[in-house]
């Protein structure tokens, strides 16, 4: 007897990818020039970029699975005459129960440029000339999730328990199959990205005041703010309980009269693995909104007021946290002996077969990883989470 019993819950509904381009920003490009005396000249420009984007997901899993695989529990009592013999098959139950959900991918880019060119210059004689800029770009991500797993697994897998007793008459056997049982537990969930920022160092500034006239008044006047704020958190609860029954044993062949008597079981092999995968936070930003300044104010004429004001300011601040509660109870029991052969007149013989029992139970969780240049080494296989993510990001097209 051989029961494969599989149970996958991918959460699809509970995965969201976001891939954003802020609104493409050509840089600022003002040239106040070549104008005449007494002119009033101004050159104002005022931008913003806002993006707010929040994720949010919540993933409740209740697995309840019994199986059990029974050849065994035979009875041949109570015979006159010729041999008596029960032979029971293998026993084999396999079960996977994958549970994988909670994922958040968000990636916001900046294209364009973030060049600024401004100059005042070859203006005339107690001319006002003024350049005002001023630009905000804010970015706001937060990506929590909650999951809540409980695997309840209960698996039997039995060959033994026959009876031949009170047998009158030849030979009394008892052969029993392989008792195989493997189990596997697998749960990958809450894992938050976060990108923000373009690529390269950033733009260029520059700023001149040159060759104005006599009593002039000139002034530059750039206001620059870039504010990202990410906010990463998890909450995790699994509860894992696995009870494992492989069992060839408990024969029993007792009271029987005639010729030889034996029990001969198979092996019992048990294989558990149980592995909990929870809380991962990986955020990366770009801040430099301007990478390199040149300033000039020079060659301008007597009694000239010449002002360049440069305000800039790089905001970051990234907030990840995790908590974990993981409870795993695994009872594993593999048998192949408890076997009677009492009273018989014959030759008694019993014959156990090996018993084997293997158990992996691994917890990874709680991880926060900030940069792109971290030299982070985790032993983890994601392979559950990047194929839903591989799955959706074909499904959305991105």
């Amino acid at each position: 007897m051989t029961i494969y019993k599989r149970i996958a819950s991918a959460i699809a509904s509970v995965a969201l990818m976001l891939n954003f381009a802020t609104p493409a920003f050509a840089g600022v490009s003002c040239s106040i020039s070549s104008n005449g005396s007494d002119t009033d000249n101004t050159c104002d420009f005022t931008g913003s970029s806002h993006v707010n984007v929040d994720q949010s997901n919540k993933l409740y899993v209740d697995n309840d699975v019994d199986v059990d695989a029974n050849t065994g529990d035979n009875s041949a009592d109570d015979n006159t005459g010729g041999d008596v013999s029960i032979n029971t098959g293998s026993s084999d139950a396999d079960v996977t129960v994958q549970t994988t959900g909670n994922t958040n991918v968000a990636n916001v880019e900046g294209h364009g440029s973030n060049d600024f060119d401004l100059v005042i210059e070859g203006n005339g004689t107690d001319s006002h000339n003024d350049i005002d800029v001023d630009y905000t770009r804010l970015v706001d991500i937060d990506q929590d999730n909650k999951a809540k797993v409980k695997n309840d697994i209960d698996v039997d897998s039995n060959t033994g328990g026959n009876d031949a007793d009170d047998n009158t008459g030849g030979e009394v056997e008892i052969t029993t199959g392989d008792a195989n049982t493997t189990v596997e537990v697998a749960t990958a969930a809450n894992a938050n990205t976060a990108t923000v920022g373009g690529h390269g160092d950033g733009g260029t500034l520059t700023a001149r005041i040159e060759k104005n006239g006599s009593d002039s008044d000139n002034d530059i006047d750039l206001d620059l703010l870039s504010d990202i704020d990410i906010d990463q958190d998890n909450r995790a609860r699994v509860k894992n309980d696995v009870d494992v029954d492989a069992n060839t044993g408990d024969n029993d062949a007792d009271d029987n009269t005639g010729d030889d008597v034996s029990i001969d079981t198979g092996d019992a092999d048990a294989d558990v693995t149980v592995d909990t995968l929870v809380n991962f936070n990986t955020a990366d930003a770009y801040t430099g909104f301007i990478g390199d300044f040149e300033l000039e104010i020079e060659k301008n004429g007597t009694d000239s007021g010449n002002e360049i004001d440069i305000d800039h300011t790089d905001d970051l601040d990234v907030d990840q946290d995790n908590k974990a509660k993981v409870k795993n109870d695994v009872d594993v029991d593999a048998e192949t002996g408890d076997n009677d052969s009492d009273d018989n007149t014959g030759d008694p013989e019993i014959t156990t077969g090996d018993t084997d029992t293997t158990v992996e139970v691994s917890t990874t969780g709680n991880a926060n990883v900030f940069g792109d240049d971290l030299d982070v080494d985790f032993d983890v296989d994601f392979s559950e989470l990047l194929n839903l993510l591989s799955a959706l990001s074909a499904l959305l097209g991105l």
